[in-house]
């Protein structure tokens, strides 16, 4: 990054966000010749995995877990810390020389007025940035999601998204319930467990799926079994949990009858990679038990008719990518407010208009970013060969606040 101002944007693409996916994207359109900006609303890179728990490290190995062009370094470990990542995704931007405007937040995307010469208008709050391509890499984990339940303002407690969970240290000796059985809520409540916590449990509405964190061999076997049929890879998968990771039925977790590779093509839902929660419910230091159904007081009310008074309800219940403000007026999003197009595809609507970073297969989402990231520049190369892309025009207004954003190293 380079604090030297700039009166104007000069390049021809936006890209919104400044995570993995938005700056693997930028450093591959740069290395194709296409020269892009990064607009991002937080003052820093990586703002949303620096504002994760503290004791965050990666599902995925370093290998898998590196962007284009720059190896996480091996000093970082099997499992990559959370501080560590966010370091090197600001290396990522030196070693790519990457133009990132931090503190410029993009209030909507529009089409450009016909005749402008750009195809795209960035909205901002201090002016408009025309564009000839936009890539929307602003991610599926943007808004933390807290189901509706009834009563829930009514709960005495304290009652957080996991998002704002930040360490185990203000939970000694209280009792947590922690609500959602992925990733991140099996991991909270098995820390919480060792840490102190006088009493953890975990709701559970559907048993997930879970293997061992050991190697990376799970990620290299999605990888190898993408082109058999999923009947098949769920049976297999099933079988393979059963050989690796004992029956917690006794304690209240039954095996999941649902294959990883049929839940992750519906819900979007990758299998728990453990880390110790095995452990710790058989131990009976977390306690897995019935999905929360509503809030009474001081009471939770869970769907086997049980009621629980803990101190503490930790919502690990995921995310939403929450783009209608940006392109809802495009009709470039399903009913679930999913992009209908990702990667190098463009909705038939919305030319030079691409999302990334808006699936979660089990190959990794952090190699996917590398995938998506190449198929943009090659699509947005090949177009731009065939229509060169105009270079934006920046209001005075906006290039000054671009100025003041302008991150530097």
């Amino acid at each position: 990054m380079s604090s030297t101002p700039q009166q104007n944007l000069s390049a021809p693409t936006i890209v919104i966000g400044a995570g993995p996916h938005g700056l693997a994207a930028a450093a591959l359109l740069r290395r194709s010749g296409v020269p892009a900006v990064i607009l991002e609303r937080s003052d820093r890179v990586g703002a949303s995995w620096a504002q994760r728990y503290d004791h965050l490290r990666l599902h995925t190995t370093p290998g898998t877990s590196s962007l284009p062009g720059l190896s996480v370094p091996r000093q970082a470990g099997p499992w990559v810390s959370r501080d560590d990542y966010v370091r090197y995704l600001e290396s990522y931007v030196v070693h790519h020389r990457l133009d990132v405007r931090v503190n410029t937040l993009v209030q909507r995307i529009e089409r450009a007025e016909p005749g402008s010469g750009a195809q795209w208008m960035v909205h901002t709050p201090d002016g408009p940035v025309t564009a000839g391509a936009v890539v929307v890499a602003t991610g599926r984990c943007h808004t933390p999601n807290v189901p509706d339940w009834p009563g829930h303002s009514t709960f005495t407690g304290t009652l957080l998204h996991s998002t704002h969970y930040r360490s185990p240290a203000p939970y000694r000796v209280r009792d947590v319930l922690v609500v959602g059985a992925g990733n991140s809520g099996t991991e909270i409540a098995s820390v919480l467990a060792g840490a102190g916590a006088a009493r953890v449990r975990i709701a559970v509405r559907t048993p997930p799926n879970i293997l061992p964190r050991s190697s990376a061999r799970w990620h290299a076997v999605g990888r190898l079994t993408e082109a058999l049929p999923l009947a098949w890879r769920d049976r297999t998968s099933l079988l393979m949990q059963r050989l690796a990771v004992p029956d917690l039925t006794s304690w209240g977790l039954p095996r999941p009858r649902t294959g990883l590779y049929t839940r992750n093509a519906r819900e979007g839902v990758n299998p728990v990679l453990d880390h110790g929660f095995v452990d710790a419910v058989r131990s009976g230091r977390v306690e897995p038990v019935a999905a929360v159904q509503a809030f009474d007081g001081p009471d939770v009310l869970l769907a086997d008719g049980t009621r629980l008074q803990p101190d503490t309800v930790i919502a690990a219940t995921g995310y939403q990518p929450n783009l209608h403000h940006l392109v809802g007026s495009l009709g470039v999003l399903d009913e679930d407010g999913q992009p209908l197009a990702v990667g190098a595809q463009a909705h038939p609507e919305a030319s030079r208009l691409y999302f990334t970073g808006y699936t979660n297969p089990l190959t990794g989402v952090l190699r996917q970013a590398g995938i998506e990231a190449r198929a943009i520049a090659q699509e947005l190369r090949r177009e731009t060969v065939r229509a060169p892309l105009p270079s934006p025009r920046v209001g005075d207004h906006t290039a000054d606040t671009l100025r003041r954003g302008h991150a530097s190293s």
